[in-house]
């Protein structure tokens, strides 16, 4: 998932932008109001966290352009350091679908995050999935196997996610490469290599393997029940 970060504060933004990448996400930055909006229209972002205060272009009218004149639905946060209501009333008529107010918890940018992309993509379903004996927490993204905390890489978590919201497909490797790399990996053997260490994570002695490799054909989660909750 691909997340926009319009935000003139070096620091607020290098935190922003770690924080969004070590959740999995595919992160990019602008600093200026004129330079966002260019990004935002660029290609295709499952959320936009815009700055209120910007040079060049404040994010009202980033906002505004970006709904009015460019017709984008994306889902935007705005961040601003100004609380009060009709600070807020404005973000809202502009286009806003959120707003959170400086300083922030970067935990709760992510809880917002993830619950505006879900509303986007229609999946305000379960925030947590369950399959076979495996619990992935889509909000805080936890993983636990049999009450055992689980610790995995950005990308593993993305794999994990995919495969245990349809347990028993068979995944190609083209599909998986594309949800999760966009198609650009660093090199062929990238996929194979974290999904062996997703493997190794998952699988403790005496359990069963829950990630099946089909030679030739690709990978799936393996639940006996058939499905997620």
């Amino acid at each position: 998932m691909r997340v926009l970060v319009i935000e003139d504060d070096v620091s607020i933004a290098t935190n922003l932008y770690d924080f969004l990448e070590n959740a999995g996400y595919e992160v990019d930055l602008a600093s200026s109001g004129h330079a966002g909006l260019q990004l935002a229209l660029a290609g295709p972002w499952d959320a936009i966290l815009l700055d209120l205060a910007l040079p060049g272009m404040d994010g009202l009218t980033l906002c505004r352009k970006l709904r009015e004149e460019a017709h984008r639905d994306t889902p935007v946060l705005m961040l601003t350091a100004k609380d009060t209501l009709d600070d807020k009333l404005a973000g809202f008529v502009h286009g806003a679908d959120d707003y959170l107010v400086k300083p922030f918890s970067l935990k709760e940018v992510g809880a917002r995050v993830s619950a505006l992309i879900k509303r986007y993509k229609g999946q305000v379903a379960a925030s947590v999935i369950r399959c076979a004996d495996v619990q992935l927490d889509l909000t805080t993204l936890t993983v636990e196997r049999a009450g055992r905390a689980i610790k995995l890489p950005p990308k593993c978590l993305q794999l994990l996610r995919i495969l245990m919201q349809s347990p028993n497909r068979l995944f190609s490797r083209a599909e998986l490469e594309n949800e999760v790399w966009g198609g650009q990996l660093p090199d062929s053997d990238t996929l194979r290599t974290h999904v062996y260490t997703l493997r190794r994570a998952l699988t403790a002695p005496g359990e069963d393997e829950l990630i099946e490799t089909v030679h030739g054909l690709g990978y799936r989660f393996v639940a006996s029940d058939g499905h997620a909750s």
